[in-house]
């Protein structure tokens, strides 16, 4: 039965934590990385939130140190809005403050409806209003991706990621979308240590303290994650950094690490079957 230390070891958080330490580890990683695949550009999508924000300041810092050591590197902006970003500003602001190499806003609003509506058009028909909205989120988080992988291939570059522990343990991402990255430099962090760590890197104060969303849902705009989750951060980050938290919390938090098991797994095979 899976225990709430399994979890911790599992997602990789830390006991300690030392906001300095953990800033100068990923920027080595992404430093390494960067240098041994022979590549030179990293690539992010930028939504306004503090994870894109705080993972393109690491990303930013990176290729500075690297260019000043004479390594060719970038960091790569992308804006990727459905049509008008109803907290536009505050992505204005993202990338004011992290000062990209090189910015790209690429609007998904063509291929994700063009995409639903071919799927209507095959027969395809969701069991409610709410699914059809619940997928066609998922469609939006797919074409960001696929626009980010573009811009890789086309420039030599990586792409990163936004998740982290308390996004992992939740599920809370589309698989195959936002789920999708080469490098994933927040990951083992709580949602409170990414925020700390966003405030060392001198986010300003006003992204750092923002209501989590993913927006994806048009019948919800702006929803906040937790609304979705049923819990909070500091629950889900108590758990996550071995705190007491009451056994509903524990119960509910577990059973949707059980049932999103396969959005963290690599695509299952009859290898599995035959050798697990």
């Amino acid at each position: 039965m899976t225990s709430q230390l399994q979890v911790i070891r599992e997602l990789g958080v830390n006991p300690d934590f030392d906001v300095e330490r953990e800033a100068n580890e990923r920027r080595a990683f992404l430093k390494t990385y960067l240098l041994r695949s022979g590549l030179h550009n990293l690539i992010l999508g930028i939504s306004g939130g503090v994870d894109s924000t705080t993972a393109a300041m690491l990303a930013q810092q990176s290729v500075k140190e690297l260019r000043a050591s004479g390594f060719n590197a970038r960091f790569i902006a992308v804006r990727l809005p459905y049509g008008q970003q109803a907290d536009a500003a505050d992505a204005d602001a993202a990338i004011a403050t992290i000062d990209p190499d090189l910015i790209f806003e690429v609007d998904i609003a063509a291929p994700t409806d063009g995409m639903w509506q071919s799927l209507r058009r095959a027969g395809f028909s969701p069991a409610s209003p709410a699914q059809a909205d619940f997928l066609r989120g998922n469609v939006k988080a797919r074409q960001r991706m696929i626009a980010q992988y573009a811009v890789a291939g086309g420039l030599d570059g990586l792409v990163l990621g936004t998740d982290h522990a308390a996004e992992a343990v939740m599920g809370f991402f589309t698989k195959f979308g936002d789920g999708a990255a080469d490098l994933l430099p927040l990951a083992g962090l709580t949602k409170r240590r990414v925020r700390a760590l966003a405030a060392y890197l001198k986010v300003p104060g006003h992204l750092v303290d923002k209501i989590p969303t993913a927006d994806l849902e048009d019948l919800a705009p702006l929803r906040p994650d937790e609304d979705a989750y049923g819990l909070t951060y500091e629950q889900i980050d108590d758990f996550l950094e071995g705190r007491p938290v009451p056994p509903e919390v524990e119960s509910k938090i577990l059973a949707r690490y059980r049932a999103t098991a396969h959005k963290r797994a690599l695509p299952a095979s009859p290898i599995d079957l035959a050798f697990g």
